[in-house]
């Protein structure tokens, strides 16, 4: 047994690492990249799942291997096409990140995946979670992962309200969870806090009936775990208005692929006039893009919502039927067939399959 002090308070701990991996050894889920600790498979499964359920990850998980089964392979893919796969998962600047970090190992480590947490933390998209994650789980470094789940379980064991999106937060469970890792198998301590995290631990109806800490967890016995982790600060929600135009004509379409510094960066779309607030269909018949091409109708399609982490986005769809296609060097004319080859973000593709296009 050893002691830990937080915030002058000594909390007991009994074999706190043997009791999770004991438990991990007997409850853990049965997936891919924990058969061989192939690093490579670890670090694609890890950035996957950032903000990603596993049974959602999973099946991109298996195409990206069935596809690149190597770091050389995925090093020499085409950016578009690891784009389209990942389409539907969000958060895109993780794929360009793994394809950008993979030619870095190809470049600057001999296509060999870094051992090290020192070595991996310098690769592109690779936090610090990631890094230790690998490095422990690949190579048994002894380095703590906390993430989301991390964060759940030790503010409720020990019962501690500091925030943890605070500086004072981040540095205390960090100091929490080197403490507690043993050099024994601190891949599988890691992996066995997530577990508990991700199963048992859960945000809301946590299991603690099943839990191999509820004996020494301060929050269970104290009552307080509903109440925990604690966020400081509100994440701020900007609104934003698209109105996008399906111009199609014998078969054909229009996309353009966003190149700001913005969401879906590198995607494909459909032609998209962004305004204050909701463009009503008069300002849309005087839009420039309508009055200066050959359009033989106009038709209101659908309205969606798309939720993302910093914005709410308010979408409106017009399908535009033109009597022919002029040149244009903003948009891209393909055949209509031919847009599943393109990766599109998720509000694109829920238009199409309510649109039935």
């Amino acid at each position: 047994m050893f002691f830990i002090k937080i915030r002058n308070t000594f909390v007991w701990n009994m074999n706190f690492s043997k009791e999770i991996k004991g438990w991990f050894a007997r409850h853990k889920r049965d997936l891919p990249w924990r058969t061989q600790n192939d690093p490579y498979q670890i670090w694609l499964s890890e950035i996957i799942l950032q903000q990603t359920r596993v049974a959602q990850g999973l099946p991109y998980f298996l195409k990206y291997i069935e596809k690149y089964p190597t770091i050389k392979d995925f090093a020499n893919a085409d950016l578009d096409e690891v784009l389209r796969i990942w389409q539907g998962l969000g958060y895109y600047s993780r794929a360009r990140n793994m394809h950008f970090a993979a030619q870095q190992i190809m470049n600057e480590f001999g296509g060999e995946f870094p051992r090290t947490y020192k070595e991996l933390i310098q690769l592109k998209g690779v936090g610090a979670y990631t890094a230790a994650a690998i490095a422990s789980i690949a190579y048994d470094e002894k380095v703590a992962v906390v993430d989301g789940n991390v964060y759940r379980v030790l503010s409720r064991y020990f019962n501690d309200a500091t925030p943890i999106d605070s500086s004072e937060g981040v540095k205390l469970f960090q100091k929490l969870a080197n403490e507690l890792i043993e050099k024994e198998n601190p891949g599988d301590h890691n992996q066995a806090l997530m577990e508990i995290g991700a199963l048992v631990c859960t945000p809301k109806n946590p299991d603690c009936e099943n839990c191999p800490l509820s004996s020494s967890c301060e929050g269970f016995n104290k009552n307080t775990f509903s109440n925990l982790p604690v966020k400081s600060k509100k994440v701020k929600v900007s609104e934003r208005y698209f109105t996008f135009l399906h111009f199609e004509c014998k078969g054909k379409i229009w996309i353009q692929k966003r190149e700001a510094k913005d969401i879906w960066n590198g995607l494909f779309q459909l032609p998209m006039i962004e305004t204050d607030q909701k463009m009503n269909f008069q300002d849309l018949k005087k839009h420039e893009i309508i009055e200066s091409n050959n359009v033989k109708s106009i038709e209101y399609r659908t309205s969606l919502v798309h939720k993302l982490t910093h914005q709410k986005i308010f979408a409106d769809f017009y399908f535009v039927e033109l009597g022919n296609f002029k040149e244009n060097n903003t948009y891209q004319l393909i055949d209509k067939i031919d847009l599943d080859n393109y990766a599109l973000p998720k509000l694109i593709v829920n238009y199409l399959e309510v649109s039935n296009c």
